[in-house]
């Protein structure tokens, strides 16, 4: 047990010193092995900064060799403790083979996993021995495995502060993708072209919150949007990462209607028969033949839906990492409701404080997994005394939380719903038809708030038969242009 307490953490520092002689050598390297890595991935503190330093001028385009380095290392007390300029002169003389650098990059790599390994499971133990505030057991399950999944999906080492540059990096990837890409949208399609123009698509980290009272066609909306993300999926594979190019994967999390009832009305929608109809059995052959083809069409889409009622919000999370994992990729969660999710809290603290905990974990889980979380929401009553009965923020039930953690809200109305059609035959009924017919297939969008553009209407049509939201053309009429 004594010699086990003398062990270090396991590390190779001729592998890491191989390394970094062979890219001070021969630049090239840096391309081969960059992916896989980082500074902090390194045993060795004094070569992690090496490292950093010479990616730094390799990325400006600059020559990184022993001449360049000697004048970044004369102010390094690290270095100097350990020999200076004789140091770096020994790393290039014992330099590995440029063709063994991946390897090595591998092993260390390896080597900085299992540490990171080591201390997770340090502190599961500490923390299952000692719960901190009095966390549950379950509760100790969700953190540890938010811990394992960011190390599985960094492979690397938990860090505080991003330099600017790197965040700036990222800003010009986005730019670059969105520049690329049709249509010029930098996130994640709707599939509905006035919408993704004031939104610019559904962006990676944000809680998108779409409200609307009972009968607005909320859930249809969601629905769409998840079907035409699933149903555009397109990817490039590269070392073994898949990375998304069009559309996306889809984690849809249904927590008031069925898998089955949610799929009925995506048939409904792309083989254009009424789902009432599929309900009912009240098909032609024809029909069930186009339902055949539809679903043989659909059934390779990456949707995946999860039904369970009543679902707590940090098993939800650790559902979404593990289909992430599974999956190859995660691009939009989709939750319906989020009223109907509940709370790791007390029951005592009360709804606001319960609802305060769920928008909170769901904006985290958007961070942490850096995709879009389209969130569903109810509205209070209030609605309903107003005329028209447009929805607004202070609609929102428990608006607080909801709207202070929300990226953008959105309401969705649609009119016609407040016309009741009276008794055929009567001049009521001509006069309402006379109203209705503008606004039989109009739906809108309010986006009431939008952290990072404008807010705004958007109209779209929408078909009760199919349950389908579509682009409006210039007449004002359905636009299919979504499928």
């Amino acid at each position: 047990m004594e010699d086990d307490k003398l062990k270090s953490a396991p590390h190779d520092l001729e592998a890491e010193q191989a390394v970094i002689g062979s890219i001070l050598f021969d630049n090239e390297v840096y391309f081969r092995i960059g992916d896989m890595l980082q500074p902090g991935h390194f045993y060795d503190k004094v070569h992690g900064w090496l490292y950093e330093e010479a990616i730094r001028l390799i990325q400006k385009n600059a020559l990184a060799d022993g001449l360049t380095m000697r004048d970044k290392i004369k102010n390094h007390e690290g270095i100097q403790e350990i020999g200076g300029v004789k140091y770096l002169a020994t790393l290039m003389a014992n330099a590995g083979s440029s063709a063994n650098a991946p390897e090595y990059a591998k092993l260390i790599h390896d080597l900085a996993v299992r540490r990171e390994l080591m201390r997770i499971g340090e502190n599961i133990i500490h923390d299952a021995t000692d719960p901190p505030e009095g966390k549950s057991g379950s509760e100790l399950i969700d953190s540890s495995e938010e811990m394992i999944f960011g190390l599985a999906e960094t492979g690397g080492i938990s860090s505080g502060f991003e330099p600017f540059s790197d965040a700036l990096t990222g800003a010009m990837e986005m730019a670059a993708t969105a520049f690329k890409r049709d249509g010029g949208l930098s996130g994640v399609s709707t599939g509905l072209n006035d919408l993704d123009k004031k939104l610019g698509g559904f962006h990676p980290s944000d809680l998108v919150i779409l409200a609307g009272r009972p009968g607005m066609g909320k859930t249809a909306l969601a629905t769409n949007i998840a079907f035409d993300v699933a149903r555009n999926y397109k990817f490039e594979e590269k070392n073994g990462v898949r990375k998304t190019k069009a559309g996306g994967v889809v984690a849809f999390f249904s927590l008031e209607m069925s898998a089955e009832q949610l799929a009925t009305r995506l048939l409904s929608e792309y083989a254009r028969i009424s789902s009432s109809n599929i309900r009912k059995g009240e098909i032609q052959k024809q029909d069930y033949d186009a339902l055949v083809d539809a679903a043989r069409e659909l059934n390779d889409i990456p949707l995946h839906i999860d039904d369970t009622g009543g679902l707590p919000v940090a098993v939800m999370a650790a559902r979404a990492r593990r289909l992430k994992r599974t999956a190859g990729s995660l691009d939009l969660i989709v939750v319906d409701y989020l009223q109907l999710l509940t709370a790791s809290g007390r029951r005592n603290d009360g709804r606001v404080q319960e609802v305060s905990e769920i928008t909170q974990t769901l904006k985290s889980l958007a961070k942490e997994l850096n995709v879009p979380v389209l969130a569903l929401s109810q509205l209070s009553r209030n609605v309903e005394s107003r005329s028209p009965p447009k929805p607004q923020l202070s609609d929102l039930r428990e608006s607080g939380s909801i709207e202070q953690d929300a990226d953008v809200v959105m309401f969705v109305y649609r009119p016609a719903y407040y016309e009741k059609e009276p008794e055929r035959g009567t001049p009521e009924h001509d006069e309402w038809q006379a109203k209705i017919a503008p606004i039989y297939n109009l739906a809108e969008v309010d986006i009431a708030k939008q952290r990072h553009g404008p807010t705004g209407k958007v109209e779209l049509s929408f078909e009760p038969a199919f349950t389908k939201f579509g682009n409006r053309d210039n007449t004002g009429r359905h636009s299919d242009t979504q499928h």
